[in-house]
């Protein structure tokens, strides 16, 4: 997915929690829609890493790269 994409999507989650919030939406579900944000955000910085990384790692590393950063973005 696009990098923007998921910026936008991630801004719309955020917006959406500041309106549950604002109508005083019971907690689980507002940290549902928190916790869904904090997976957005990973994602987004595993894409980011992993495009960045596949620049100036050789072609046949790529996977190994890709593994090594979920396992750190995991953490």
């Amino acid at each position: 997915m696009e990098i923007s994409k998921r910026i936008n999507r991630i801004i719309g989650q955020l917006r959406g929690i500041e309106k549950m919030v604002s109508s005083k939406r019971d907690c689980v579900e507002i940290l549902q829609q928190v916790s869904a944000v904090k997976k957005a955000i990973d994602g987004l910085t595993k894409e980011i890493l992993v495009s960045q990384m596949c620049q100036i790692v050789p072609k046949e590393k790529e996977k190994e790269v890709e593994k090594m950063i979920e396992r750190a973005i995991s953490l």
